[in-house]
């Protein structure tokens, strides 16, 4: 599976670290070389068949189900990151 493009490249590390500290605090294991395979824990929490390669039978409620934990977890993370900074200034 491809990657996203992401708006600023060299961000990539970054995200990828925030992604995985962030899901190994909700007690999730992460490989830290490849976070994005936490996919396929919560999938399998979920029961959800997500398969490595193609996923065309995937609705679209499945795969939200998936991400919305991976990325709506990582959007707290960095605004409590941003609050966190707000109150230092």
């Amino acid at each position: 599976m491809a990657k996203k493009k992401i708006l600023v490249p060299d961000a990539r590390v970054e995200l990828d670290n925030l992604k995985s500290r962030v899901m190994k605090d909700m007690g999730y294991v992460v490989d830290s070389n490849n976070p994005n395979n936490v996919k396929y824990e919560i999938a399998d929490e979920l029961n959800i068949p997500l398969n490595k390669g193609y996923n065309g039978k995937l609705t679209s409620e499945e795969a939200g189900k998936i991400g919305g934990p991976i990325g709506g977890n990582m959007v707290k993370e960095l605004v409590r990151l941003a609050q966190e900074q707000l109150q230092k200034k």
